[in-house]
């Protein structure tokens, strides 16, 4: 292959991780993501970190600087990728529908906080939530503690959409679930085209919400 061949290649690999190509429903990882501890990760981490910034020339030896890297590595660990852990992910209780409450049940304006998986800047925005509750319902915030658990990992807004839905549906026994996710990116914002402006929507529908009338139903409740 040629240096002009592999030139072309690159921009085009970027091109097409700028489209979110190539995507799939699970989070890339490998299979001895697990193998160390929270602790041993943070304690590498830090020191990798550590040479990204003596890289740049920052130094390290400044007040403001010399705790960076170990921050910097709490953060990652603890809690923006916290939901990369499986064990982390919230338990669905589910109760008996006493109040034989059958209409559709929405939970609005879930906050958001995730991470570009291309470039590790961050996704913020908020999602929308629902379902028709059968026999039995669940308690309001395990409808939050999924969408967090799912945003707290590197992402693409498609998947973190259909990851939310799948959660849903299996943790609720329902296939009529309904997600929508509205996001700012900041690798749009701050970087690349600069574009402060634009925002992202995503949407997934299953079961009774593939019938328009549900569906409008349903996204006239916070437009």
């Amino acid at each position: 292959m040629t240096k002009n061949e592999n030139h072309y290649t690159s921009e085009h690999h970027e091109e097409l991780l700028d489209q979110h190509l190539g995507t799939s429903l699970h989070t890339p990882l490998r299979s001895d993501a697990f193998e160390l501890s929270n602790e041993d990760k943070i304690s590498q981490i830090a020191d990798k970190f550590k040479d990204i910034m003596v890289l740049l020339g920052l130094d390290l030896n400044d007040d403001s600087l010399s705790g960076t890297p170990l921050r910097v590595a709490k953060m990652y660990v603890n809690e923006a990728f916290s939901g990369l852990n499986p064990l982390n992910k919230p338990e669905i209780r589910l109760f008996e529908n006493k109040y034989e409450y059958k209409e559709m049940l929405i939970e609005k304006n879930i906050k958001v906080h995730s991470h570009c998986e291309h470039h590790f800047v961050p996704i913020i925005g908020k999602c929308h939530v629902a379902y028709f509750p059968g026999d039995t319902v669940v308690g309001l915030s395990k409808l939050n503690r999924i969408v967090r658990h799912y945003a707290k990992r590197p992402q693409v807004q498609e998947r973190l959409t259909r990851q939310i839905a799948e959660a849903l549906m299996e943790g609720l026994q329902t296939q009529h679930v309904a997600v929508y996710l509205e996001a700012d990116h900041m690798c749009v914002k701050t970087r690349g085209v600069e574009d402060d402006q634009s925002s992202t929507v995503t949407m997934a529908f299953h079961g009774n919400f593939n019938s328009d009338d549900v569906k409008r139903s349903f996204l006239e409740s916070f437009r």
